[in-house]
């Protein structure tokens, strides 16, 4: 699942064209400043339409809640808060890097922010599923005794 989930991942950030993504005429495109496009897509949220919006700010995150969540499954090293977040980071990191590089999207810092909280959005949801399955677990071995 996680390499469906990474394959599913580099389409929409490098080839789907639907999100904007094109070979003609590219050029670099940054922001080293946090906060920026954040602000900016909310500020002209009337002007751009709530889609585009929600696509941008709550898509960034949503894409690597999968990430959070199936690192610690995949690594029980991961299943460290500190090492979760970092690897989110770093990920997100890599795939800003790419895109920059390819020309491809852009690098912007905001990403990096709004992909690390997904990540860690996807720890959470494990950290608690871990706790039910362990509280089930006990209960079923209770009642096996």
């Amino acid at each position: 699942m996680f390499g469906v989930y990474i394959i599913c991942l580099i389409y929409f950030l490098f080839f789907a064209e639907s999100t904007g993504r094109t070979f003609e005429g590219r050029t670099y495109h940054y922001n080293l400043v946090l906060f920026k496009e954040i602000g900016r897509f909310w500020h002209y949220r009337t002007t751009l339409g709530i889609l585009p919006v929600m696509l941008n700010l709550v898509g960034n995150v949503v894409a690597f809640v999968p990430f959070g969540f199936f690192l610690p499954v995949m690594h029980r090293k991961c299943r460290s808060f500190l090492y979760t977040v970092f690897f989110s980071f770093e990920f997100s990191l890599i795939v800003e890097t790419l895109q920059l590089v390819s020309k491809v999207g852009s690098f912007d810092v905001d990403d990096l922010l709004l992909n690390t909280i997904g990540g860690i959005l996807g720890y959470l949801i494990f950290t608690g599923l871990n706790y039910i399955r362990r509280k089930h677990h006990e209960k079923k071995k209770e009642n096996q005794l």
